[in-house]
């Protein structure tokens, strides 16, 4: 694994039904700005669920690990706005993973996205290679959009304050942006059978919307 590698924040939660306008607004009008706004982060992006565990995720791509220790986005972490600390708070069943993008294929984003976490036991060599092959055995194929393998760092992932450590495992994650339907449930078909995942365990999110960095007003 390159130390060059990009990056990616992952946070999964949900939220109470009588919060949920407030933690929208502040995720819509401050939080992705934010962050986006840090050195080194290069876009940010809001998805739903109605099946998943987590209702929303929310993924943030740097471009290294280095960017999520550095002074600027641990003072950023350290000193939260009153209405972060609110909306964090309010996060049930929450998940945070900072990870390494590898076996990376295609490029952009789809409106439909898979995650599927794969076997803790896995060797991050062996998962890699598995992971590009499912790319490329992919990417010719209709509603192919993108693939990679996310590989949590130990170190990095600090729980949010409401997070579980009760069994608290960093899994790899396989994501999958299809741009309908139909092709995420055949991706979701053929990592089962070349990653050993598991279908149980697949997460199907929407894409609300997405903040790139270079589109900020300075």
């Amino acid at each position: 694994m390159r130390p060059s590698s990009p990056a990616m924040l992952v946070v999964a939660s949900n939220v109470d039904a009588a919060d949920e306008a407030d933690f929208n607004q502040w995720y819509d009008r401050e939080h992705l700005e934010e962050r986006v706004r840090l050195p080194g982060f290069i876009s940010a992006a809001r998805y739903q669920s109605e099946q998943a565990e987590h209702r929303y995720l929310g993924l943030y791509r740097a471009q290294s690990l280095d960017c999520f220790s550095s002074d600027a986005y641990q003072d950023a972490f350290r000193h939260q706005t009153e209405w972060s600390q609110t909306n964090l708070r309010r996060m049930r069943q929450p998940m945070r993973r900072v990870c390494r993008v590898l076996a990376e294929v295609g490029q952009g984003s789809g409106r439909y996205l898979l995650m599927l976490p794969l076997s803790i036991m896995a060797r991050a060599d062996e998962l890699t290679a598995q992971a590009r092959a499912f790319g490329q055995a992919h990417i010719q194929s209709s509603g192919f959009v993108r693939s990679c393998l996310l590989w949590p760092d130990a170190k990095l992932s600090q729980p949010l304050p409401n997070e579980s450590l009760s069994n608290r495992l960093l899994r790899p994650l396989l994501l999958m942006d299809c741009s309908y339907e139909a092709a995420r449930r055949r991706a979701l078909e053929l990592a089962c059978l070349l990653l050993d995942g598991k279908e149980q365990d697949a997460a199907r999110y929407d894409l609300k919307w997405k903040l790139f960095a270079e589109e900020l007003k300075r």
